[in-house]
């Protein structure tokens, strides 16, 4: 049961870790502020301005401390290989895609389509695993 626990927090800190660098990248952090204004308007809650702005500001402190995350997450599965393989890489993905430097800005694109590769396949590889495993349990009880 602890083993349990213990395998739930690493794999809730990578799923952090993943989230707190998207939010680095300033382009992800207006798209997710018009869509909140977007759902809020449906809502029929008006809001003038962009509700999440403080986020850019500390865009490039989450995104490291998601690096430093990631980074510890990667140790703990080289040792104990206790973590989804595919959680971590969609996660270095997100990482990748929401790299928030101004001075690679001009490289956005790159970083966008890597990073989006990169989850895409970690995304791919986890429905894959999940199929297998679904398919062999039903191939146990026909038996």
């Amino acid at each position: 049961m602890i083993r349990n626990i213990k395998e739930k927090l690493i794999g809730a800190s990578g799923s952090i870790s993943g989230t707190a660098s998207i939010l680095g990248s300033w382009q992800v952090c207006h798209n997710v502020c018009l869509g909140l204004i977007a759902l809020l308007s449906l809502m029929g809650i008006t809001v003038i301005g962009m509700p999440l702005a403080f986020l850019t500001k500390i865009a490039v402190p989450l995104w490291s401390a998601a690096v430093i995350i990631l980074l510890i997450t990667l140790y703990i599965y080289q040792k104990k290989k206790c973590i989804s393989r595919n959680l971590l890489i969609l996660n270095t993905g997100l990482i990748i895609a929401g790299t928030p430097f101004q001075a690679v800005q001009e490289f956005s694109i790159y970083f966008w389509t890597i990073g989006g590769i990169t989850a895409f396949i970690g995304i791919s590889l986890f429905i894959k695993e999940k199929i297998e495993k679904r398919r062999l349990k039903n191939d146990k009880r026909k038996k």
